[in-house]
């Protein structure tokens, strides 16, 4: 592919920004034909996302029983690595047959399949855990029962019960009931919790793609965002994971704005502004925490320095994306400008009782049993984890400081930060929380971007003086009869990385899938459980309801966990 995030556009391997400049044969230069590629790749993506569940909804066993929850997750992984090995098999094999030729097609293949398998372990989690039982996690209860109602209404022409709800997540629902539920809009949001959570991998590799190659992509983008998939409600993770690498390749682009042609410029200004009002309709709260730092990271990379001609590029790629973001989700913003200013959250959780400057891990509204939290750490009572994005932080902009990718990230990440501590801040005055833990995410999913772009940045480095050090002892080897050999090791890294992400995709997606397994406790595995003791419409009780007992509402001793 053509990686153009730094520098001039240069052409790299799956594997990253690592080797030297290849020839490409002449079917693959055309922009139709590397668009038919990354169309493959997505179509490989979604294939392998689906290919868990659909498998999951084979298995016969009590979702409540906790042996039979193990048993699951066990076989939900031995599918995984299986698989995962077979398209790391073929890379392999791809390194001996006709000299390597379809090396680097394999690779692009293999990275998207991990990608979707990763997701769709977690999705088939909530296949497992919600067998037997036609309604959503948490039935009507909670947020879902409220998505589920407002949906219903806007499938039915009625306003929602909220003008600031993100108005995608309930059409989505509501037409997809309509289609495929017989406008059941219950019964329909179990279908899209699976669904949304296959797609989450896919999604966020697909994104990444715009920045790095195949296996940097997986490895860089996609593996610190599975610290956040979430099946529950997957779509506000998901345009999380989404935006930061949109934001990143749209700064990229405005840096370049001021060299690029008329035609070119207006239509990837129009396409990022598309995404964005698309991804605001989805969930608008991670643009309110990011709006600083992005609008910094525009500022400081303006096409200043391009004469006025570059400038006026510059304004008119900014224009053109305002522009289309505006024909999207206009009308929404402008909803939210109004009627959201005066929309309060006055419900104070778990998280708004404890250290503000703790973000790293998010124990959700039901957070089970806690004692000290956060738990003290060792050094002034931070923990290693800590320290280490911390480092990463501080490094990754000392190697990364001239590089849009690291310098958008790092300053959606203080962007965050200072939104989080004003809030909290005001939190005594106001007797108002709005939401402010949920940077949480934010500032956890960009800290682990920065950890990864160091070793991204430290291999860029290395990588170049391997590739010259071989340069330099070709000539040598020519004249000894011998032959170069290309760039050392290269292949062997991209399929020992494979090996590894296999290994840590499939470990994080089984702890993210155990998380929603079905349990009477404080946590968030109350919320299938109530889903199993719900009457369904029939008025018969789900296949597994605890004791054959159930009830209209379903088991409500949740409500003695929330404080």
């Amino acid at each position: 592919m053509t990686v153009s995030t730094e520098g001039t556009a240069t052409v790299l391997p799956p594997g990253g920004p690592a080797a030297p400049a290849r020839p490409i044969p002449a079917a693959r230069r055309g922009l139709g034909s590397r668009g038919t590629l990354l169309f493959l790749e997505a179509a490989v993506a979604f294939a392998a996302a689906l290919v868990l569940p659909l498998l999951a909804r084979g298995f016969n066993f009590n979702p409540l029983d906790r042996i039979a929850q193990v048993s699951g997750l066990a076989a939900i992984q031995l599918r995984f690595a299986l698989i995962g090995l077979v398209f790391i098999g073929a890379v392999a094999l791809a390194v001996r047959l006709r000299g390597g030729r379809h090396f680097d097609l394999a690779t692009r293949f293999a990275s998207a399949a991990l990608a979707g398998l990763a997701s769709g372990f977690v999705a088939a989690g909530a296949v497992v855990a919600l067998h037997g039982t036609p309604w959503p996690m948490f039935g009507l209860n909670g947020d879902s029962g409220r998505i589920v109602e407002w949906a219903h209404a806007v499938a039915n022409g009625r306003p929602s019960g909220s003008p600031v709800y993100p108005p995608a997540p309930l059409h989505t629902l509501g037409y997809y009931a309509e289609w495929f539920r017989g406008g059941n809009t219950a019964y329909a949001f179990k279908d899209l919790q699976i669904l949304g959570a296959a797609a989450f991998g896919p999604l966020v590799y697909l994104s990444w793609r715009m920045l790095l190659g195949p296996v940097r992509a997986l490895a860089f983008g996609v593996a610190p965002a599975f610290a956040l998939i979430d099946a529950y409600k997957p779509y506000s993770q998901t345009v999380l994971v989404v935006l930061v690498p949109v934001l990143v390749a749209m700064v990229v682009s405005l840096s370049r704005s001021g060299t690029q042609g008329w035609r070119p410029l207006l239509l990837k200004g129009a396409g990022f502004g598309a995404l964005l009002g698309v991804l605001f309709l989805t969930y608008s709260g991670w643009f309110l925490w990011s709006a600083a730092g992005v609008l910094f990271a525009a500022l400081l990379y303006f096409p200043w320095r391009d004469g006025r001609t570059g400038r006026i590029k510059g304004a008119a790629f900014l224009g053109a994306s305002l522009a289309a973001f505006l024909v999207v989700a206009g009308r929404y913003l402008m909803v939210m400008l109004t009627e959201g200013q005066t929309t309060k959250d006055y419900n104070f959780r778990f998280d708004n009782f404890t250290d503000p400057a703790y973000y790293l891990m998010w124990r959700t509204d039901m957070p089970g049993k806690v004692g000290e939290w956060p738990l003290p750490g060792e050094y002034g009572g931070v923990g290693l984890f800590a320290l280490v994005t911390f480092v990463g932080l501080g490094a990754a902009i000392w190697l990364g400081m001239r590089k849009p990718m690291v310098v958008t990230i790092a300053a959606m990440f203080i962007s965050a930060w200072v939104m989080r501590m004003y809030i909290a801040s005001n939190m005594y005055e106001t007797q108002t929380v709005q939401l402010y833990t949920r940077t949480n995410n934010q500032l956890l999913y960009c800290g682990l971007l920065l950890c990864a772009l160091v070793v991204h940045l430290v291999s860029q480095r290395m990588a170049a003086r391997s590739a010259q050090s071989t340069a330099d002892a070709e000539p040598a080897a020519a004249t000894a009869g011998a032959g170069g050999t290309g760039f050392p090791g290269r292949e062997g890294a991209v399929i020992g990385a494979m090996c590894a992400l296999l290994l840590l995709l499939g470990t994080v997606s089984s702890s993210m899938a155990d998380r929603y397994m079905p349990a009477k406790e404080n946590t968030y595995r109350i919320l299938p459980w109530v889903s199993h003791t719900i009457t369904e419409q029939d008025g018969s009780c789900p296949k597994y309801a605890p004791g054959g007992t159930c009830s209209k509402d379903g088991d409500q001793s949740w409500l003695s966990f929330i404080r």
